[in-house]
Order: structure tokens, then C-alpha cells, then sequence
């Protein structure tokens, strides 16, 4: 870099405040939901014994993998050494502690006990993945927060490899284990493969990368601080390629479960006759979340325009949640195979497809878990330094020159 980076808090006064009230509202009707669903118990919602993961844990479980991708600019910058990628390396590190916070806040809030919360932090069965994941959540957070200290602190500036390193291992460990609570589940076999915890690691670096696109360009815009077109294009090539991995995977997943006889009556559901389900995945993961934001990011009268870059991300956090409600819901809207090889019939819903609508307050309490997560952002930037005061090209380009830039 030609300059110092320089951070600044984001100004306070009317519209910030106006901002934080708007997204405070988001907030408290996540809360509302929250307490309607504890306080008439949980038949007022889709969910029932077939199907006890609903739509917030759809978005519990996005926003929990979407933090572990978020925190990939700023593992760039310091594990790999990528000096662009720096200036915005505490904005990465924020937004992954506040997505993490938004998707547990959820999973919380939708326990209908939440003081069960506490049995789970004083009593561990290690044989459970559930129990892991108590301390992979946990010590995310404190990872990232020293992580945030070392860049912050110029002091302790000279730890930042190391504390970057620390947390880039662990953010893989976390996702890995978001994936394997899936993969560990033999009795559902949408979820019982080994494909799951690679894919959830991959599926991290696409939703995280798009929302921290957003993010980025959406404060700079709000703060009217500069955004060079360098960072943005390299950050939008890189999603790219991201959201490519996600499809390679997604195709390796269904084709090697189609080798197995055994899956075929799953992947006819998932894939052709599933309803729902298929529709999701054809038209919302696959076409409007994965190849339309794929030719946006690219083609070169769509590539270049900001609009449309935030566009394209939009669409891979719209085809991501429908992989979630895919992964978690259609997954055990497929009857379980308990006698396999053998019909069976009875009054106990066996081999019928389990029925799930969303309720209205399940909806509400996702799109509340991501409001606190913005929340948590926007105050974040506000009180303290993680927002650089500039982004142009003349900073954060190695390679930049005054004679290019008249060009």
C-alpha cells in the first residue's frame, strides 16, 4: 500500500439512530415471535414430531456457517498474506462474532425452554456432536475477539499472524462440526454422509463472502467513504469462484448417492418428485441462487456494475437459505427407512412424507436473529474503529498508478 490506512468510526446522530430503530423493530418482533411460541407452546408453529427442525433452525444454522465464512477476509489478509484483503480484516473478524451471536440468539430463543440452555452448558456428553459444538460456538467467539484485539491494538500488532492463523483453524474446525451434526445422523439418509462437513465448510465461504460484500459496500455507502473498484472486484471474483465449489460439491453429493442403490428412492424425492422441495432446489438453489449469480458476477456488462454485484449476492443468500430449508427440512420430510428392504405399514406416519408449512413466527424469529446480527455490526462500527476512512484504489492497490487511473 501507497498510504497509511486510516479508521474511523461511522458518525453518529439522527440517522444512525434512525437505522438502529428501524433494525431495533426486526429485533423485537423476533423477540415477540420468540415468546409466542414459548408462551402457547410449540403446536403454533409447522414443526411436530416428524419434523422438529423448523425454519429457525434453517436460519440459526445459515447464519452460524455464514460466520465462519464471513471471517475468510480477514484469514486471507493474515494467513495468507493477501495485503489488499487487509484494511478489512476487522470488519470480517466483527461480522463473523455477529453473525455467530444472530444464529445461537435463534437456536435459543426456539428452544421453548431456554433455561434448558443451561443443562446443556453444565452437562456434556462427548459422545454428542451437540456437545462439541457448546464449545466450538464459544471459543469462536473468543478467538475472533482476540484476533480483533491484535489487529486493533498496535502493540500487539506483531501477534496478528499467529492469532489469525488460530482462528482460521478453528473457524474450519467449527464449520466442520456444523457439518457433521448432520453427517453423524445415520438414521436420516439425506443427512448420513461423509460429503456433509466439506460441503458446509464451502457453503461457509459462499454466504459469508455475500453478506460481507453487502455489508461492506452498504456502510461505505451509508458512511460516504470511498469503496475502489480494486477490492470490490477482487472480493466478486473470489465469490465467484466460491459459489462454483458450492455447485461441484452439491453435484458430487447427489451423483454419489445416486451410485448408492440404496438412495435412490431419496434423491427421486429430492430431485424429481419431492414437490416443494425439488422446486426449491432447481429453481431457488440452483438457477436463482447459484448460476444467475454466477453469470452476474461474470459477464462483462453485469460484472462491472455495483448494482448488480449486490444483486448477485442477494440471490446466493436467498439460494443459500433454500439449501438450508432443503438440507434440514426436506431432509426429514423423507420417511425414515427403519426396516430396509421391507414395506411397512401403519398409523405410525411410516414411509408417508412428513408434511411441514412454515408458521408466520418461526419466519419472524429467523429474520429477527439476523436483524440482531446487523445490529451487532452497526453498533460495532459505530463505537469503535473497524471501518477504514478510505477504500479507494490509490490505498489498497499494489498495483495501482496515477497513469491507470486516467486511462
Amino acid at each position: 500500500m501507497k498510504q497509511q490506512i486510516q479508521f474511523r468510526e461511522i458518525d453518529g446522530g439522527p440517522r444512525f439512530y434512525s437505522l438502529l430503530g428501524f433494525i431495533g423493530l426486526f429485533v423485537l418482533a423476533g423477540l415477540a415471535a420468540a415468546f409466542y411460541m414459548e408462551h402457547n407452546g410449540h403446536y403454533v408453529t409447522g414443526m411436530t414430531n416428524q419434523i422438529v427442525w423448523g425454519t429457525p433452525h434453517v436460519f440459526a444454522v445459515f447464519l452460524i456457517v455464514a460466520a465462519s465464512g464471513a471471517l475468510n477476509v480477514a484469514s486471507i489478509s493474515s494467513v495468507f498474506g493477501k495485503t489488499p484483503y487487509k484494511p478489512l480484516a476487522r470488519l470480517s473478524g466483527l461480522l463473523a462474532i455477529a453473525l455467530l451471536v444472530g444464529g445461537l440468539a435463534v437456536l435459543v430463543l426456539d428452544l421453548g425452554r431456554p433455561d434448558r440452555l443451561i443443562v446443556a452448558m453444565t452437562k456434556y456428553n462427548f459422545k454428542s456432536i451437540f456437545a462439541w459444538n457448546i464449545f466450538l460456538y464459544t471459543g469462536f467467539m473468543v478467538i475472533v475477539g482476540v484476533y480483533i484485539w491484535m489487529m486493533m491494538e498496535r502493540r500487539m500488532n506483531r501477534f496478528t499472524k499467529v492469532s489469525g492463523f488460530f482462528a482460521f483453524v478453528w473457524r474450519l474446525i467449527l464449520t466442520t462440526g456444523t457439518g457433521s451434526i448432520f453427517g453423524f445422523l445415520v438414521a436420516r439418509q439425506a443427512y448420513d454422509s461423509a460429503l456433509m462437513a466439506p460441503m458446509f465448510v464451502i457453503m461457509s465461504f459462499s454466504f459469508g463472502l455475500a453478506i460481507f460484500i453487502l455489508v461492506l459496500m452498504a456502510a461505505c455507502k451509508w458512511s460516504n467513504r470511498p469503496l475502489g473498484d480494486s477490492i470490490l472486484y477482487r472480493l466478486k471474483n473470489l465469490l465467484g469462484v466460491f459459489i462454483a465449489s458450492v455447485l461441484y460439491f452439491v453435484a458430487v453429493y447427489h451423483l454419489t448417492n445416486l451410485y448408492i442403490t440404496e438412495n435412490h428412492g431419496l434423491e427421486r424425492f429430492l430431485l424429481l418428485d419431492g414437490g416443494i422441495y425439488t422446486r426449491l432446489f432447481w429453481i431457488v438453489q440452483v438457477l436463482i441462487g447459484s448460476l444467475l449469480p454466477l453469470a452476474l458476477l461474470y459477464l462483462p456488462s453485469t460484472g462491472k456494475s455495483r448494482g448488480w454485484i449486490g444483486i448477485a449476492c442477494t440471490l446466493v443468500i436467498l439460494g443459500g437459505l433454500a439449501q438450508m430449508y432443503i438440507i434440514i427440512i426436506g431432509g426429514q420430510a423423507y420417511p425414515l427407512e427403519i426396516f430396509p428392504g421391507k414395506e411397512v405399514s401403519s398409523s405410525f406416519f411410516d414411509g408417508i412424507v412428513n408434511s411441514y408449512t412454515p408458521s408466520l413466527p418461526e419466519v419472524v424469529l429467523g429474520i429477527g436473529g439476523m436483524a440482531i446480527a446487523l445490529a451487532a455490526v452497526v453498533v460495532g462500527i459505530r463505537v469503535l474503529r473497524f471501518l477504514p476512512a478510505s477504500l479507494a484504489d490509490e490505498l489498497v492497490d499494489p498495483h495501482y498508478s496515477s497513469d491507470k487511473a486516467i486511462a
